[in-house]
């Protein structure tokens, strides 16, 4: 009898001896992680650990900060992003990024906040009109937009604005997704449709989540990294993180003593 295994997934990023500052001030402290491809990955760890700043390592944003600088690589299929022929706006586009504040633009329709990220990167989709209902199902708006496309952005509910975020963000195609505590802002009802959202998107994108929230981690990450005063204290399958913890560090802020 043959016996099917599942493969397991391969890389499509990776930091090597990750290091950055906000002018002297050091925020991450040689952080080497995988992260694999159509898997969702949490960083978790309390607040000021540097869990932001990783993320935004992760797309180039993090250079944008007056005196923000890094050390070490980030690979992109094996290729580093801070390469010296590197274009950061490019970068962006493979590797686009949802907030933590639902952010439409408020003078625009939803129709034109979808399409916005690739009108600033310059393109210009030959059928906007599919593109923009793909990218809406894609971030299970359509059913609630579809007859309201010319109305602003902004006249939608919260849930429904980090949706609007996460469709502007598929418009662009990118090949990763950076997410950063996009349900903070959000109550339950929205943040289960945004959690659900999460395990359709994880099919066909490589999804990495900061949150606050250890419930959510372990509902919709496949592995989850500890993050504490800028190192990385574990890194592992969200089960055996949640459950068989290596590090006393990790026990403790998983079951609430600090944090």
């Amino acid at each position: 009898m043959v016996v099917e295994t599942t493969p397991e997934p391969k890389e499509k990023m990776r930091t090597e001896d990750l290091r950055a500052w906000f002018g002297d001030v050091q925020a991450l402290r040689g952080i080497t992680l995988p992260i694999l491809e159509r898997q969702v990955t949490a960083i978790i760890g309390p607040s000021g650990c540097g869990k932001s700043t990783f993320i935004r390592c992760l797309n180039r944003m993090h250079e944008v900060v007056p005196g923000a600088r890094i050390e070490g690589r980030v690979l992109l299929d094996g290729q580093d992003i801070y390469g010296a022929r590197i274009n950061s706006v490019r970068v962006r586009r493979h590797v686009g990024m949802v907030f933590q504040k639902p952010n439409p633009f408020p003078t625009m329709s939803i129709r034109d906040n979808v399409l916005a990220g690739l009108r600033l990167n310059g393109l210009r989709p030959s059928d906007s009109g599919a593109l923009v209902e793909t990218a809406l199902r894609q971030a299970a708006l359509w059913d609630e937009a579809k007859d309201s496309l010319d109305r602003s952005g902004a006249s939608l509910s919260g849930g429904q604005q980090q949706r609007l975020c996460i469709a502007r963000c598929l418009a662009i195609e990118p090949e990763v997704i950076l997410m950063d505590e996009p349900c903070s802002a959000l109550d339950p009802i929205a943040t289960a449709k945004i959690e659900e959202l999460l395990h359709e998107l994880r099919q066909s994108y490589t999804i990495v989540i900061v949150t606050h929230n250890m419930q959510q981690a372990a509902r919709v990450a496949d592995w989850t990294a500890f993050l504490y005063q800028g190192e990385l204290v574990e890194y592992d399958r969200t089960d055996a993180v949640f459950t068989r913890p290596r590090h006393q560090r990790t026990e403790d802020y998983i079951t609430g003593r600090f944090g």
